[in-house]
């Protein structure tokens, strides 16, 4: 099975070195463009291109798969499979129809649950009890394609966007070598995307991470968990933004006093009032310092019980 990888981040990255780890034939590399980074902001390949570059797999970073030249170029491949993760450009039905097997796309959600660009921050974010991964075939929908395996993993009270990325990331590595192999074989059989349950993981933006400590504890603490590492939770405070990181979490005590009192710091975090609930935050950050315990950051600012924040 000839096997042409799409793909860009390490979430990607991840399960395409398990795939050559156990064998697999991967005779050529899709990801994006080089892109700058760091503070010099050169440009860096992508996490996919440099274990490519390692394992000396061919790779090709168009801009577009809707050119023929793009096309021409995957078809020179002689692809039987295409698997796609966290690529980041639309496939255009001609390359969808040129590997006779199609086109597969690891996805992080428990489809029809979550489709589209953020299903892990949008999964927290709601209170869902779990998440996942799914083997879909591609087609011309977002998302839409029939199922052909999953994974469930629960959402644990700790995990933030990040820890739980990573999660996900093993529980590809674990799964998808042994998923394609059935599909090789024909043990896979598709399920058709039920109609009910369907919701859309719309793409993220720094303006939607600014709280509103009017809201309850517990829907805050979603938040911060959500958007850490990005687009990380902020409030405004004396006219900067304070951000907050770590595994947040509501308390259920009673609030003495307006939302945004400091009405505690310990070595854990600090305690903020809300309209309902306690709001715990482990981490903070003020802008040009590095982020640090909460304790810590409210001391360099001369902050403690009695004042507010945000």
């Amino acid at each position: 099975m000839r096997i042409v990888f799409a793909g860009t981040p390490e979430f990607a990255a991840a399960p395409l070195r398990a795939l050559l780890d156990a064998g697999f034939d991967v005779v050529g590399v899709l990801t994006q463009p080089d892109r700058p980074a760091g503070r010099g902001r050169r440009l860096q390949p992508s996490p996919v291109r440099v274990l490519a570059q390692e394992r000396g797999i061919p790779q090709a970073c168009p801009v577009s798969l809707k050119t023929p030249e793009a096309q021409a170029e995957l078809a020179a491949w002689q692809p039987d499979l295409l698997v796609v993760i966290a690529y980041g450009l639309i496939l255009p039905q001609a390359v969808l129809d040129l590997p006779p097997m199609g086109c597969v796309n690891l996805h992080a959600s428990l489809l029809p649950r979550w489709r589209g660009a953020a299903p892990i921050q949008r999964a927290i974010a709601a209170g869902d009890a779990e998440t996942g991964l799914c083997l879909m075939q591609m087609e011309a929908g977002l998302d839409t394609g029939p199922v052909l395996a999953e994974a469930r993993l629960p959402i644990q009270a700790e995990h933030t966007a990040g820890s739980l990325h990573d999660d996900l990331v093993r529980l590809g590595c674990a799964h998808l070598p042994a998923w394609l192999q059935e599909l090789s074989s024909g043990a896979l059989q598709p399920q058709v995307q039920p109609a009910e349950g369907v919701s859309y993981a719309h793409k993220l933006s720094k303006d939607e991470a600014l709280l509103d400590l009017q809201r309850p504890a517990a829907e805050l603490a979603r938040l911060i968990r959500a958007y850490d590492p990005w687009p990380v939770a902020h409030l405004a405070h004396a006219g900067e933004h304070v951000r907050l990181f770590g595994a947040a979490r509501a308390l259920e005590l009673r609030v003495p006093d307006s939302p945004g009192s400091i009405l505690d710091v310990q070595a854990d975090g600090v305690r903020l009032a809300t309209t309902e609930g306690v709001l715990l935050v482990p981490e903070l950050q003020w802008p040009g310092r590095r982020r640090m315990p909460a304790a810590d950051a409210l001391r360099s600012r001369g902050l403690g019980p009695g004042d507010r924040l945000g």
